[in-house]
Formats: C-alpha cells, structure tokens, sequence
C-alpha cells in the first residue's frame, strides 16, 4: 500500500472504494487547475478568446457584421473616399457634363484643297438659269433660248454646260464628263463625304444628265435622232457665231443652231454610259435612277442600232474639227458595261464579253494610242471596268475567257504609264506626253492618272500587292507615285514652278481663254467684235475662274499665258473632270477609320448572282 498526499487528498493502491474516490478526485482537481491557468491568462490571451470588454469595444470599435474593425480606421478610409472623390471623381462628372466642340479634323492636304476649287470650275460653266446658290458671283443666266428651233424638244435645250472658252454645248464631251464625275462618285463616295462635296458633286452631276435627258426624246422607247450641239462656230468665218464673237455667255445676242444626228453609235453609248453610271450614284432616289436607266436604255438601244453604224461626227464639219469621233466599238464596250452594272441585266455583260467585241474595238492588239484613256477612247476605261468584274466577283463561264483579256490588257496599260518601260515620251519636267506633245495635254494626264490610282485601289481591296510588267514587278505604291507625280507636275513642281489650277498657288495662268472669265460684269453688252478688247488685252481676267485647269505646257515644258494660245491656255469641261477624278483618288483626306480606297458593293448593287451563268442566247449579238 502506498499512500500520499501530493494532490490534497488519500488514496490506497488495491482498494476499489478507493479508486472511485480517486476518480472523482481527480475530476476536481482538473477543474480547480483550468480555473487558476484561466485566471493566470494575460490580456491579450483574453481578448482572443472572449473578445474586448464591453465598454472598451463600445468605444473603440464598430461591428460591420462579417467584420469588426476599428473606428479609427474607418473613419480614415471613409475620410479617404471623400477625398479621391472631390480630387478624381468631381472633376471627371464637371468635365463630362460640360458641352464640348466636336475635334477638328487633321487639315486638308493639297490634292483636296484643289479638289474643291477644280468642282467650283463646273459651276463657272453652267448654262441656263442658274440656281441661287451657285457660287459663282460673276455667272448668271444664258442660253434662255437654246434649242428653241428643236420643234419636237419641249422647253428647248436649256441647261447643260458650256465646253470651254466659248459658249458650244457639245453633247458627246459633256456626256464623257457626267460619266467621269459619276464614276469617282461611285468608287470614292466616302471620301466626297469626308471632305464636304459629296452633295456638291452630286448637284453637278444632276446638272449635267438632266440636261443629257433633254436631248432625245427619252420618255419613248425608240428614237430615230438624238442632238449632239448647240451652237456652232465656222473655222476662219466671219459671220456672227461663237467663235466669231467674243461675248460673255450671258450677253450673246447672235444665231445658236442646234444639231441632230440620225447615226450615233458613239454619241448615243456615251450618253447611255453617262445615265447609267448616275442611276448608281442616285440610286437612293429612285425616281430618278429609274428615270436615268430607262432613258440609258432608249438611247443605248439608238446606238446599237443596225443601218446607222457610221460615227456621229462623219461629215459633220460643225462637229467634226472640234470632237471627232474615231471609233464607236469602243463606246459599245464602255455603255455595255455601265448598262449591266446599272441594270443587272444580263444582255449588256453578254455582249461586253462575247469575243467579238474586243476583236472589233481592237482591244488586245497593244496598239499604243489605245491604251490611252481620253473622251475619243474609253477602251482602257471600259477595260477597267470590266476588269473590276473579274477582280471582285469572279463570275466564271461565259465571260471569264474575255475578262481575263481585259483585265490582262489593263495591267500593259498600266505598264506603259512608267517612263522606265518607254511607251511614251515624258518631258524634262516629267508630264506625260499621252498625245505627243499636241494641244491640250493635261486632260489626257489626269484622266489616266486616275486610271491608275483606282487600278491601284482595286488591287489593294482585293489584296494583291501589285503585278507584272514583264520581269519587272511593279507595286499598287509605284501607280500610285506615278499618279501624284503628274498631278504635282499640275500644281507647281515643274520647270516654270508653276500651277496650271487657277486659283491655286501663288503662280497660275492670268489670261485664259475664256469669254466670261476675261469679259468683266460691267453691264455693258459688248458687241461680237467689240468684245474683242477684252480678248486682246494684257491685264488679267477681271473674273478669276477658280479651280479651271488650262491645257497645259508643250513638250518642252514651256508654256505661254496668253487668250490667243488656247491651246495651252483654254479650260475644258473633260480637263476638270478628270482632275476632280483623279484628286479624289489620290487625297488621303478622309481616308481615316471606316473610310477604305474604294466602295466594292455600290457598283454592284444591280447585279443579280452570277452563278450559275447561263450560255448566252444565240441571238445576243448584232454584227
């Protein structure tokens, strides 16, 4: 037996009274020693287990629920929300609620700076009553009384546009022009859009195909005549007519014949080509895009005509010395292909591809003269055209043979732009000589210039980075540097640092050509030979004709600002279209976020799925 009393109590080994004694012994003596170590517990232990006393918790802290957390240190972050609030967030909702002006967009650069003065040159050359707003102070109205001796031609010719430095209206250039305006309308709305001269444009256009409307009996569905002039002027006469006189538009006082042809197939397909490309451009008016293509396919329909296959101009001397026509099949390619976009029937692109065609028009025997783009040959513009088909589309049998022709002899034509592959010659200045030095060569430079800007825009939207002259690949950058190169020959970078844009610059020709610009608004009506004062004098044009583009220099880059040298020095209505053309195809104005190089869908917006093709009826073509 062993007895102690280590833990305050007695206990016997071997006795079991004892040993429940024990036990219950032992239980209090647990207790006793968890209350004294509770009672040795420090503060700190404490409050982990039983949490800050009532009053100190009341003070210091505030229950959030989820957390306990000092008031000190919420009033911090609270004080601190304050203050990020007045610093950051008041200044930001002031900032926001205050009306702001919309950014300026980057400025103009030159190409578009002369875009708008080159369209205002169109409003200078308006014939009949003018609209208020016309923009050109100095202009008002003339040719009341054109066409009145058409009998069969209700309220006349009245309207259209005047050619040049005289006062003719010549259907078959102006008509070319419409179709120029129409078609950098189509490709580049967005840009027109971007710079401000999309409704501008648009009202030139309307100006131009109301008045082309006028000109045959357009409500009918066959004609057997259309009118091709208005106005005449005898080479070395002496009778009174717009040569022989020197009047102001408004003041002309003498004898305006008009002129019908019975055979136009060249004449007729402009025409046709010129209201079909507009029915696409105011395709969101349909009134009047249906009124255009109905009048597009009466007149197209004149011009194909069989038995009257002979040039509109043969032995038309009043016509023939100022815009003779040299060949029609070209017309045929170029209003086919227009009819068809315009239409989507599918007659037109069949006869634009039946080989036939390009064998009459000659359109694949790399003549030199045929690759370039003008009013008296659209090959090269058709070729295009009908190239762009091919390019975004792809339409297969039956037209793919003749398309890949195109669109091959659109790529030569383009090589023969580069003076390393030396088709043409180029002035020590570097202009382009596409007529060979002859009168008027700008209109020719700028009207390929914008083939070549939207071959390359065309290239680009369907990704492919350039193409082949020969060995030589040549890029969608290398067209688009021969396109700026003339245009900049245009606006002063040339032997004479001279700009060939009235308006433009600080050097620009002073003495055009022209009746109204040098013919001051005095009201005085000066007679035919009276005006010739105005003619002959050395003082500069009294009336600025902002935006006209002249001639242009000769071949040795050297140019005479004079009235006698029309020339180099006479504006004409095909010139400015192709320069407003080309500008708009070259200016990176506008071209920003959504803004690409070229419209893909617009042109094509009548055309029906092309797949599958048809054959083409046997009946389809007419020799």
């Amino acid at each position: 037996m062993y007895s102690g009393n280590q833990w305050g109590g007695s206990f016997e080994i071997g006795d079991g009274a004892a040993e429940d004694d024990h036990s219950r012994n032992m239980d209090l003596d647990r207790g006793a020693l968890s209350a004294r170590q509770h009672h040795e517990l420090d503060e700190t232990q404490q409050s982990w287990l039983l949490g800050p006393p009532e009053a100190k918790k009341k003070d210091k802290y505030v229950d959030l629920g989820c957390v306990v957390v000092k008031r000190k240190v919420l009033w911090w972050a609270l004080w601190c929300l304050v203050g990020a609030f007045v610093l950051i967030g008041l200044p930001i909702i002031i900032a926001k609620a205050i009306p702001h002006k919309k950014p300026r967009p980057p400025p103009d650069d030159q190409y578009t700076e002369v875009l708008h003065k080159a369209l205002r040159f169109f409003n200078a050359q308006k014939s009949g009553r003018l609209p208020k707003n016309n923009g050109v102070p100095w202009r008002g109205n003339s040719g009341l009384s054109d066409g009145s001796d058409a009998k069969d031609v209700k309220g006349g010719l009245v309207g259209g546009y005047y050619d040049a430095g005289d006062n003719i209206k010549f259907h078959f250039p102006m008509a070319f022009s419409m179709t120029l305006l129409s078609w950098s309308v189509i490709e580049y709305s967005a840009k027109y859009k971007a710079v401000g001269e999309y409704d501008h444009v648009r009202e030139l256009i309307k100006w131009g195909t109301d008045y082309l409307l006028l000109t045959f009996n357009s409500s009918a569905s066959t004609i057997d005549k259309i009118y091709a002039q208005v106005g005449v002027a005898k080479i070395n006469g002496s009778r009174p007519d717009d040569h022989y006189c020197w009047n102001r538009p408004e003041d002309m006082a003498y004898p305006r014949p008009t002129l019908a042809v019975s055979s136009a197939p060249d004449l007729g397909g402009e025409i046709a080509a010129a209201l079909a490309a507009a029915s696409i451009v105011f395709r969101d008016n349909a009134a009047y895009s249906k009124k255009l293509t109905q009048g597009a396919a009466t007149v197209y329909k004149f011009a194909r005509q069989m038995g009257h296959r002979t040039p509109y101009s043969l032995r038309q001397p009043d016509i023939e010395y100022y815009y003779n026509s040299t060949s029609y099949w070209d017309e045929f390619m170029w209003s086919a292909a227009w009819m068809y976009y315009a239409t989507g029937n599918t007659s037109y692109i069949t006869f634009a591809t039946d080989p036939r065609l390009p064998k009459n028009a000659k359109a694949f025997y790399n003549i030199l003269d045929f690759s370039v783009f003008s009013w008296d040959n659209k090959l090269p513009g058709a070729q295009l055209l009908l190239s762009r088909l091919r390019m975004f589309l792809n339409p297969g049998y039956p037209y793919e043979e003749s398309l890949i022709g195109y669109h091959n002899a659109t790529s030569l034509n383009m090589c023969m732009y580069f003076p390393k592959f030396g088709a043409f010659n180029f002035t020590k200045g570097g202009m382009a000589l596409f007529n060979h030095g002859k009168g008027q060569p700008l209109q020719y430079v700028v009207a390929n210039s914008f083939l070549a800007s939207l071959y390359a825009d065309y290239m680009e939207a369907a990704n492919v980075p350039g193409w082949y002259c020969g060995p030589n690949f040549m890029s969608t950058n290398d067209l688009r540097a021969f396109a700026k190169s003339q245009l900049n020959y245009i606006l002063g970078d040339n032997p004479r640092k001279m700009s060939y844009v009235v308006g433009f610059g600080k050097k620009y020709p002073r003495h055009l050509h022209h009746r109204g610009a040098s013919t001051p608004k005095n009201g005085v009506k000066y007679s035919c030979t009276g005006g010739y004062k105005w003619r002959d004098s050395k003082k500069a044009d009294p009336n600025l004709l902002t935006g006209a583009m002249v001639g242009g220099p000769d071949k040795n880059d050297g140019f005479k600002d004079s009235r006698n040298s029309y020339g180099q020095n006479e504006p004409t209505l095909v010139g400015n279209a192709g320069l407003v053309a080309a500008l708009v195809a070259i200016t990176n104005s506008g071209r920003g976020v959504g803004v690409t190089a070229v419209d893909k869908n617009t042109m094509f917006s009548a055309v029906p799925p092309m797949f599958p093709a048809a054959p083409p009826p046997p009946s389809s073509w007419k020799p």
